[in-house]
């Protein structure tokens, strides 16, 4: 039997071909088995759960921060009872007449806010994730893709995600918001926690869940069953992700778009919109909890009220949703594959 060093398809790790009895050239790797190849859906054992963090991480902050100009629109548009001149058409007047009259760096406002909160919420988001569905499907359906535990752990996904995501949230919202009144993210949180104290930082934290949990089941249930038709294989394919990903986001946004606005009033206690509603003074000068917000929003805009800034949402989920995924999959096949192919390499060198 002849052997030489060679790599593997189409994805190019080290690996060991050999001729066989028959003159048949096959392929084999240091651990004996034939035409393996790392499958970067199934990481090596030890590394796995680093390597979503990290992939996990990036993603986040990528996706919020290429987003985050339209991601201030939506914010603005959402308002129920804006000042005149916050009055915008649609996405584009938006951020022209942001621009314009605020200057080029105003749809920027509260980046760093949320910068600093996603890297730690998508890396426990997508490490959850990825381990829970692996164990979740493999006791629900051996061996195959379990829709059922895609959903289930999407929700265990989005509690740790909201829990470190909550915050940053409303300090970004509130900078975010027309006429904004902090100097930046440190003299917000001082001012929110000495005026409202710490528990306003979590205020929208039940609306949060309550909007994510169907948004990311939604999500990630659109996701796996798009990678199904478009990538039934599981390779990395950035095409498939892209547009799994996008459908995705687009799908999920529009259905729960009636909470977002609803976390958006919790998040920024709109100054004119309680004292529309006579919560300036007295026991109520804050709308708490997701059935006071729906109240506040049907009085002051009816049905309308809670598809406020739909157009924005969509169109900020749909290549967010796309990057995200898209930037994930990528660290995460990249990370993979060089986790493998130094493995084969200390193999080989230990075998030598």
């Amino acid at each position: 039997v002849h052997t030489k060093r060679t790599g593997t398809g189409s994805r190019g790790f080290l690996g060991m071909a050999y001729w066989d009895r028959d003159g048949e050239e096959c392929l084999a790797f240091p651990d004996g088995s034939e035409d393996s190849e790392p499958d970067y859906e199934g990481l090596p054992q030890g590394a796995s759960t680093s390597t979503h963090m990290l992939a996990g991480a990036v993603a986040g902050i990528m996706e919020h921060c290429l987003m985050f100009p339209i991601d201030c629109v939506k914010t603005r548009m959402q308002s129920l009872q804006p000042d005149p001149a916050a009055r915008y058409k649609n996405v584009m007047d938006a951020l022209r007449r942001i621009v314009a009259t605020e200057g080029v760096w105003r749809p920027l406002r509260g980046l760093n806010a949320t910068a600093i909160g996603a890297g730690p919420a998508h890396a426990l988001y997508f490490a959850s994730y990825e381990k829970l569905k692996k164990t979740l499907s493999d006791t629900i359906h051996p061996g195959a893709n379990s829709h059922l535990a895609n959903g289930a752990a999407g929700c265990v996904a989005t509690l740790l995600h909201d829990a470190a995501m909550n915050p940053a949230e409303v300090v970004k919202q509130r900078m975010q918001m027309f006429k904004s009144p902090y100097q930046g993210v440190l003299d917000c949180v001082r001012a929110v926690w000495q005026r409202e104290g710490p528990a306003a930082f979590y205020r929208s934290y039940t609306t949060q869940l309550t909007m994510n949990v169907p948004f990311q089941v939604l999500h990630f249930m659109t996701y796996e069953y798009l990678q199904e038709l478009l990538n039934p294989h599981r390779l990395y394919n950035p095409s498939s992700h892209m547009v799994s990903g996008a459908l995705a986001g687009a799908i999920a946004a529009a259905a729960t778009t009636p909470l977002d606005v609803c976390k958006t009033l919790l998040n920024t206690q709109e100054s004119h919109t309680l004292s529309s509603a006579g919560q300036s003074q007295g026991a109520h000068r804050h709308v708490s909890g997701l059935v006071h917000a729906f109240r506040t929003v049907y009085r002051l805009g009816g049905l309308q009220g809670f598809f406020k800034g739909a157009q924005a949402r969509v169109i900020y989920q749909m290549p967010s949703t796309a990057i995200s995924w898209s930037v994930y999959e990528f660290f995460k096949y990249g990370l993979t594959k060089r986790q493998h192919n130094n493995m084969r390499i200390q193999h080989i060198k230990a075998e030598v």
